[in-house]
C-alpha cells in the first residue's frame, strides 16, 4: 500500500444517505491533517497506532481527544477540527466522507455527537467489518457500481451502531432524543409542504427556541437548516434523474415560488439550477435530453 490512497464517489444524488469520498493513510509521525472546516460528515477509524483530535464544540471550546487503535473519531459539517499522528506511533487510519437525511438518526443511535466525537467499540468482531468495510472502499482495485459503494455505506452506518458502547442517559436526555428523532422524521416526510419550523416544533409539542437547541446540541444543525438541506439534496436529485422543470422541482421540494427556489438552490450550490443540472446531467441522458 501506499502512504495514502483515496477514492471520490462521482454520483452524489443519494438523499437517506450518500457518499463523498474514502480513503487511507499511513501517517508519519506528527503529520498533521491541517485545519479544516468540512462541508459534510467525516469519519476516520484508526487501524494502528494513535493520534490526537482538536475538535471545537458547540460552544466553541476547542477540546483534545487522544484517539489510539481500533477507535475512530466524526469531524461534523461546519466544525473547525484539527488531528495529528503520534510522534512515537503515528497512526494508520482509514475514512468515509458521507452525509445525508439519515445520518442524524445513525449518530444518536450510536452515541456519536459534537461533545463525543470519539468512536468506541464494544465488540471487535463488528469494529473488524467496520474496518475491512472501510478498506474495500478506500483500496478496492475493482470498479464498483454507484449502488455496491452505497451499499457498503449503510454497512458502515450498521456497523457503527451495532458496535458502538452505550453510554447510559437520563430521562430527560432520552426525551430530547426523541425530540430530535420526531422533528428529522417529520421534516423526511414534509419537506415538500411548506412547513416552517413553527410547524415542525408544534408537532413535537415543545418550543422552537427549545427544539433549536436540542437539534443544534446533538447535530450542530438548526432545524431551518436540516429543512433546508434535506429540500436541496432532493431537489438535486429531481434535477438529475428527472425530466422535471426547474418551477415543478421547486414545488416538489416545498418552494411554489420558482424565484424563491432558485436563489434558495443557488446559495446551496453556487449556481443557479438550469446551469446545476446541465453540469450534472447524467452522460446516458445528455443526448436524450438534447433531443428534447
Amino acid at each position: 500500500m501506499s502512504d495514502t490512497l483515496f477514492t471520490f464517489f462521482p454520483d452524489q444524488y443519494f438523499i437517506d444517505l450518500c457518499l463523498y469520498q474514502s480513503g487511507y493513510e499511513q501517517c508519519k509521525p506528527l503529520h498533521s491533517g491541517g485545519l479544516y472546516v468540512h462541508n459534510h460528515y467525516l469519519f476516520h477509524y484508526v487501524i494502528s497506532g494513535s493520534g490526537t483530535l482538536l475538535a471545537v464544540n458547540q460552544s466553541g471550546e476547542e477540546k483534545r481527544f487522544h484517539i489510539r487503535s481500533g477507535q475512530g473519531f466524526l469531524i461534523f459539517p461546519g466544525q473547525a477540527a484539527n488531528y495529528h499522528a503520534d510522534q512515537e506511533h503515528p497512526w494508520e487510519y482509514t475514512w468515509i466522507e458521507f452525509d445525508g437525511a439519515r445520518v442524524n438518526e445513525i449518530l444518536m443511535n450510536c452515541g456519536l455527537s459534537i461533545a463525543n466525537p470519539v468512536y468506541h467499540s464494544i465488540d471487535k468482531r463488528i469494529s473488524n467489518e467496520l474496518k475491512d468495510t472501510m478498506l474495500d472502499m478506500a483500496l478496492s482495485k475493482e470498479k464498483y457500481t454507484t449502488f455496491r459503494l452505497i451499499s457498503q455505506l449503510y454497512k458502515c452506518a450498521d456497523c457503527l451502531i451495532r458496535s458502538s458502547r452505550t453510554i447510559p442517559l437520563v430521562s430527560g436526555e432520552r426525551l430530547a432524543d426523541s425530540y430530535v428523532k420526531e422533528a428529522t422524521h417529520f421534516i423526511e416526510q414534509n419537506f415538500h409542504n411548506n412547513i416552517t419550523v413553527e410547524d415542525i416544533a408544534a408537532f413535537c409539542n415543545i418550543s422552537r427556541g427549545y427544539l433549536s437547541k436540542l437539534m443544534k446540541r446533538h447535530n450542530g444543525l438548526s432545524p431551518q437548516e436540516l429543512l433546508f438541506q434535506y429540500r436541496m439534496a432532493k431537489a438535486s436529485q429531481l434535477l438529475q434523474l428527472t425530466s422535471m422543470t426547474v418551477k415543478d422541482v421547486g414545488k416538489a421540494v416545498g418552494y411554489p415560488d420558482q424565484l424563491r427556489f432558485s436563489r434558495a438552490f443557488r446559495k446551496a450550490f453556487g449556481i443557479p439550477p438550469s446551469q446545476w443540472r446541465k453540469q450534472n446531467l447524467p452522460r446516458n441522458n445528455i443526448a436524450q435530453n438534447q433531443q428534447n
